[in-house]
C-alpha cells in the first residue's frame, strides 16, 4: 500500500476571482464533473462572498448544489465572515474554510479589518457550526494567508505564525491551512514553518497552499512533505491569484503536483490523464486565459503509469 497524498482542486474559486471574464455556470458544472470522473475528491467549488464584489462567484449556491450531488465528493467553500458561514452551513456544504492574513496589511485590504478582528468573527463561525447537529457539522478549517510574507508588509514574524495557529486551534479550528499567498516562501523556511506549527497544534492536520510566483511552488510542496504535511491545494493549469495582493500569481499546477506525488510513489487517487483533458474544457469556456504547466507541454516519462484509481472509486 502506498502512502496517501490528497490533492485539492482550488481552481474553481481561487483560479477564478481573480479573473475579469465570467464563466457560465453551466461551464463550471462540467468542469467539477469531469474532475470528479478523474478522480479529484476535494474541489473548493466556489466562496460565499458578496456577489457585488466577485460577480464570478455570484452563482456560490448553484455550483454547490450540483458538487453536493456527485458521490464522494468533498465540497469545501471558502468563506470571508460570519455571514458567509451562515450561506455555507445551510447550504450542507462538507468544509468551510475561513481565511484570515496573518500580514495586518494584507487581511485589511482583503476583508477591511483587522486580524484580530477577524480571529474573533472565527470564534463566532465555529459557535455558528456547532449550533448544526455533529452528523450535518462541517469540517472547519482555518487559512492563514500570506503565511511565509505579504507584498504589503515583506516579511512576515514566523512566530506571530505559530500564535496565530494555536489561536485558531484553540477557538475550535479542525485543520489548519499554511498559505502562501504571494510566493514569498521557499523551501527552507517553509520546512521550518511547518514543523514548528504542526508540533504546536498536534493533532490538527496542517495543510498547504501554495502559488508559483517565483518558481518555487513544488519546492515548498517537498518541503512541506518533508516535514509531515500531506494535503495540498492546487489548480487547474495553474490558475489564480489573489486580487487582493499586489503582483499574486497563480497557484501550483495541479496537474504537475499529481505528477509529482505520483513520482515520489504517493497515491493521490486521480487518473491524471484525464486530468490533463479538463484543460481543453476550461480553455473552451476561458479561450483567452493562460493556462500553465510542464506535464502537458513536455508529456509522461515513458516509465511513469498514470493513476486508475479513480476508475475504481466509481
Amino acid at each position: 500500500m502506498r502512502e496517501r497524498a490528497f490533492v485539492r482542486e482550488v481552481g474553481m474559486r481561487d483560479g477564478l476571482q481573480s479573473l475579469a471574464e465570467i464563466m457560465p455556470t453551466e461551464q463550471k458544472i462540467a468542469w467539477l464533473d469531469a474532475e470528479h470522473a478523474a478522480g479529484v475528491r476535494e474541489i473548493e467549488v466556489s466562496s460565499f462572498v458578496p456577489p457585488k464584489l466577485l460577480p464570478q462567484l455570484a452563482d456560490a449556491e448553484a455550483v454547490v448544489r450540483h458538487a453536493l450531488s456527485l458521490p464522494g465528493l468533498t465540497v469545501s467553500a471558502l468563506i470571508p465572515n460570519l455571514k458567509g458561514a451562515e450561506r455555507g452551513l445551510a447550504i450542507g456544504v462538507h468544509e468551510i474554510n475561513f481565511v484570515l492574513s496573518v500580514s495586518e496589511g494584507h487581511n485589511r485590504a482583503n476583508v477591511r479589518r483587522s486580524t484580530t478582528e477577524s480571529i474573533e468573527d472565527f470564534r463566532r463561525v465555529v459557535a455558528l457550526c456547532h449550533t448544526a447537529p455533529e452528523d450535518q457539522r462541517p469540517r472547519l478549517t482555518c487559512g492563514l494567508a500570506t503565511a511565509f510574507g505579504c507584498t504589503i508588509e515583506g516579511a512576515v514574524d514566523e512566530e506571530r505564525v505559530r500564535r496565530i495557529a494555536v489561536e485558531v486551534a484553540e477557538a475550535g479550528a479542525d485543520a489548519i491551512m499554511l498559505a502562501d499567498t504571494v510566493g514569498y516562501g521557499q523551501p527552507a523556511a517553509v520546512e521550518r514553518v511547518f514543523r514548528r506549527v504542526m508540533a504546536d497544534v498536534a493533532p490538527l492536520p496542517v495543510c498547504g497552499h501554495f502559488h508559483d510566483t517565483r518558481g518555487l511552488g513544488l519546492a515548498n510542496v517537498l518541503a512541506a512533505l518533508n516535514a509531515g504535511a500531506r494535503s495540498f491545494d492546487a489548480s487547474l493549469g495553474g490558475l489564480g491569484g489573489c486580487p487582493y495582493a499586489p503582483g499574486a500569481t497563480g497557484n501550483i499546477v495541479i496537474e504537475d503536483l499529481v505528477f509529482m506525488l505520483g513520482a515520489m510513489g504517493f497515491d493521490t487517487g486521480i487518473d491524471l490523464d484525464r486530468l490533463v483533458e479538463v484543460r481543453e474544457l476550461v480553455h473552451q469556456a476561458l479561450p483567452d486565459v493562460v493556462q500553465y504547466g510542464a506535464i502537458v507541454k513536455a508529456g509522461l516519462p515513458k516509465n511513469f503509469h498514470a493513476m486508475q484509481a479513480a476508475q475504481a472509486a466509481q
